[in-house]
């Protein structure tokens, strides 16, 4: 009996369209659709059916969607199940490893996606599945999704797949245990390693320890009564119009909003655009995210100095390091041109 596999995409890939379509439910549909196509011609399985879902209902009625999906499944034999590939396209790559993360836990079977370094996704599901290491446009998307077949392919015949290094997946942080048909014991890898590192050779270490930024603590504040403190926010809090285009997911813009005179900030004139979290409560009273009519209240008892007379907005969800870190950089020299001395960073 033939294996059979089911393909998820997007729904840009899926051909109903772009942001406008973004919002629409999942759907299935025997056979296949766009990527899915070039699937069903590589893979040793038949892709008997594809899975469409919009990115934003996705991102933002999670569970639902997830729900409804697995439903679509629970007829259906298959023997693998493919999501993508994501590119840098964050809701699309948090959208594949969300489903695939969900399918493998429901039906046991494999699951395998692909994306780019940058892709928020990336980091957040890789310990969960194999992503493969992807382009970061869509014009990668021949090579891309020939590598997904690649090692789709030894899934299909119970082949171990390899090493991340070698495979050209992103690291799963899970060890396992080889016997090398060589008979190379550990202790001949250390003490070739060792002699490298002695003889300033190059070698590559079997246990590699990834690199993270330290934020250091910062010093405590010598005296609130005198403080100018900032507001910023990950809540996605804007003017109605918002009028920087932050995204809703994947954000790679922020904005800067006057709030000198004002007590509050009042719904209608200010709202969320965040797509991670019902938006209702934030547009009903925005200073549930951004607490300007608290700060105003111990301003006003002379609990701290001064309010800096701007808070700056983005959204957190799926934002990578790299992006965040330059916002950052953008904002800092605004905050100590106007000698802010301490920020209180709202999220949600």
């Amino acid at each position: 009996m033939s294996k059979k596999a089911i393909v998820y995409i997007n729904q840009f890939f899926g051909q109903l369209g772009g942001e406008d379509t973004a919002d629409v439910a999942p759907s299935i549909t025997e056979g296949q659709i766009g990527p899915a196509m070039a699937y069903q011609a590589q893979l040793d399985a038949d892709v008997t059916h594809t899975i469409i879902c919009g990115d934003n209902y996705m991102g933002s009625e999670t569970d639902q969607a997830v729900e409804t999906i697995l439903r679509f499944l629970e007829d259906k034999d298959f023997d693998i199940f493919i999501a993508g590939p994501a590119f840098n396209a964050g809701r699309y790559g948090v959208a594949c490893g969300t489903i695939c993360k969900a399918v493998s836990e429901r039906f046991g079977v494999p699951v395998i996606t692909s994306m780019n370094e940058e892709n928020p996704g990336a980091e957040m599901f890789r310990r969960d599945m194999i992503i493969m290491k992807g382009g970061n446009i869509a014009s990668k998307m021949r090579k891309d999704l020939a590598e997904v077949v690649r090692v789709a392919n030894k899934m299909l015949a119970g082949e171990m797949v390899g090493p991340a290094a070698d495979e050209g997946y992103f690291p799963t942080g899970h060890r396992h245990q080889v016997f090398l048909e060589s008979g190379e014991t550990a202790a001949d890898r250390f003490m070739k390693m060792l002699r490298a590192r002695i003889h300033d050779e190059p070698y590559v270490s079997e246990l590699i320890v990834p690199k993270r930024d330290a934020v250091p603590i910062a010093p405590a504040v010598r005296s609130l009564k005198e403080a100018r403190i900032a507001v910023l926010t990950t809540g996605g809090i804007v003017p109605v119009d918002n009028p920087d285009h932050i995204q809703s997911a994947s954000a790679t813009r922020w904005g800067r909003y006057d709030i000198e005179g004002m007590d509050r900030l009042e719904s209608g004139v200010f709202k969320t655009i965040h797509a991670g979290f019902d938006p209702a409560a934030a547009n009903a009273d925005p200073n549930r995210i951004v607490p300007l009519d608290a700060l105003r209240a111990l301003e006003k008892e002379g609990v701290f100095g001064s309010l800096h007379p701007y808070f700056y907005s983005t959204v957190g969800t799926g934002t990578t390091e790299k992006e965040a870190a330059r916002m950052a950089s953008e904002i800092v020299p605004l905050l100590e041109k106007d000698y802010v001395t301490a920020c209180i960073m709202v999220s949600t």
